[in-house]
Formats: structure tokens, sequence, C-alpha cells
């Protein structure tokens, strides 16, 4: 399977949809992108947050923050803005002369950007693939869309064979908060040759605020740090992770377990095919998957196409019941 150097097709859109297919876009469903719709209530923000350039107490606020929510015992992860920021210059850490993996399918954007820095990369099925002169290999764990998830154990074996050939392993964890015990969070800092992304939006349901933090030993985050520049997260961003990161979660995850329950049983009771996903999205295979894809749009609701399987779907939680029960309605109308 090719990634496209184009640019790549992702969630959202909304917009772009009602021009489509008419409404205004606030009275779309967007489940599209696998982000928590039922985000937690914001904290304050200091009025310096917004006054002042991010000085260094809140820098380092956010980021001991982040090392106590990612049980990051030998690194200080590096606050960034977004995962996607950082995935522009994991390049930098590859060798030109080495191909680089990607275990896949997987989020696109990783074989778009390594091959515009002009690598050349191997999109794998399986970690069993992963050959020698591979310089890099890319990893999302848990996966999107699919949800596949691998062992730590494994996942460190990987790392260690790939350190003893002078190559590294990346792994993204966008979606790791709340689903398994499998993250190498803890491990970054301590194996030589590990970057590991998280992102902050997802799971609290603030996309907007394009927060991510990367974990790997201390002289590739100072190599990110540069390459990232000064003041690279917001003030205000660095203070509501700070709070939300050292707040009690435990209402949010029961929050999006009830969300997630119920999106599988309306999924379920419309006959769907389901391949996979994670606590926030769920993948499924239909042999009309574009028409589904249609037919939902002109309900106004809009999920997850692709362009590299026109069987999948990958659609996100809804935010409350009503919400679901339009999701039923409109599949209970869709003539398979």
């Amino acid at each position: 399977m090719t990634a496209p150097a184009s640019p790549i097709l992702h969630g959202g859109g909304i917009a772009a949809a009602a021009r489509l297919y008419g409404g205004r876009p606030q009275d779309w469903l967007d489940l599209s992108t696998g982000i928590n719709p039922c985000p937690p209530a914001l904290p304050d923000i200091p009025a310096a947050a917004w006054h002042r350039l991010p000085e260094g107490e809140l820098v380092e606020a956010a980021r001991d923050a982040a090392r106590h929510y990612y049980n990051a015992r030998h690194c200080l992860p590096l606050a960034a803005p977004g995962t996607q920021s950082v995935i522009q210059h994991l390049p930098k850490l590859a060798d030109l002369a080495r191909p680089v993996a990607v275990l896949g399918p997987t989020y696109g954007e990783y074989a778009r950007v390594l091959r515009i820095a002009g690598l050349q990369v191997d999109e794998i099925a399986t970690p069993d693939e992963v050959r020698d002169a591979h310089g890099l290999v890319v990893v999302v764990n848990p996966n999107n869309p699919t949800g596949r998830v691998l062992p730590r154990i494994d996942l460190l074996a990987l790392a260690e064979r790939l350190h003893a050939k002078a190559a590294r392993l990346h792994v993204d964890e966008a979606f790791g908060d709340g689903e398994t015990g499998e993250s190498l969070s803890a491990d970054a800092g301590r194996v030589p040759g590990l970057t590991v992304f998280r992102s902050f939006g997802k799971f609290f349901g603030l996309a907007g605020l394009r927060l991510g933090f990367v974990l790997a030993e201390e002289a590739v985050l100072s190599r990110f740090a540069d390459w990232l520049g000064p003041w690279p997260v917001s003030g205000p961003a660095l203070s509501l992770a700070s709070s939300l990161m050292r707040s009690d979660l435990s209402p949010l995850r029961q929050t999006i377990a009830a969300r997630h329950a119920a999106h599988r049983a309306v999924l379920e009771g419309a006959g769907l095919t389901i391949l996979g996903g994670t606590k926030l999205f769920t993948l499924v295979d239909h042999a009309r998957a574009g028409a589904l894809h249609e037919h939902l749009c002109r309900h106004h609701i809009l999920v997850r196409k692709f362009d590299y399987d026109p069987r999948w779907l990958r659609i996100g939680l809804a935010p409350n019941d009503e919400a679901d029960q339009r999701l039923a309605t409109a599949l209970a109308g869709f003539s398979s």
C-alpha cells in the first residue's frame, strides 16, 4: 500500500460538507474525528497566561503535569503545538541513506511527511517485516484507524533490536489515554532510540487547543525544542494542561466509557461489521461504504471515509443519547 504525497484526507470538514449537502455547519453531527465529544469543564486561566509570553515556570508546570499524567519516569515531556507539528520534524531524526518502515495502514501523515523529506518509505503490515536496513520504524499504538494494539514487551524488543543496528523506534500514542496498559511512555528516556508522541486534545476533547507532548532522551528533546523555537505553545494551553492533567479524571473516563458503550450498541443494532477501534471511534466495514457515507451526509451526519480502502468508515462517538438516536435513525433508513 503506497501513501500519496498529496495532502491526506482527514476527518472534520463540516463546513465543506455543508456546502455540498446543505444545512448549517452547527446543525451537523460530526462523527468523523476521534475526539472525545464530551470535554471536561474548563478550569480558570490566569489573566497573565493571556497577557504574557509563556515563561519558564508555566512551561515547567505543564511539563511536570505531563510527566505525572503519562507516568514518564525517565524524561520530562516536551510540550508542542499538537502532535502534527512534531511529526513534521520526525524526518530529521532519520538517516536519509536508509529506508524507513511505517506499520500500516495507519495515520497517513507519517508516510507523507517522510517521503516529502526524501526518505524511502516501506509500508509494512507486521513488525516481522522490519529489516536491518530500516533506520526508523513508525508504529501508531493504538492504531488509527484499526485500533490494533501491539504489546509493550514486543515493542521494547523491537526497540532493542533497532538500537543494535543504529536505528530508531517511534511510537505514536495519540489514542493511548485510558486504552491499554501497553504504553511506552514510562520507557521513554530510558530506552535508547525511542520516541513517543502523546496527544492532549483527543482524550480531553480539546483538539482546538493544539497541544501534544514528545517523550524521549534529553538529547532528542533538546533537538525538538530547537526545531520548535521559542514559545511554541500558548500560555492558556499550558495552563489548561497543568490543571486538567492533575485533576480527578475518573468522571471523564466514565463518560467516555458510557458514550462508547452506547455508540457500539447503535452500530451493532444497525448490523454493521465492526473491524476494530478505540474508546473514541469504531472502524466498520461495508460493501457500500461510499453510498452509506453519502446517505449519512444527506442526513447531515459526517463520518470518516478512506481513500485507501473504499469499504471502511470510521465513526466517532456522539455527544449524547439524542445524537445516538439520530445516527440510529439515519442508519435504519439506509437501503443496503
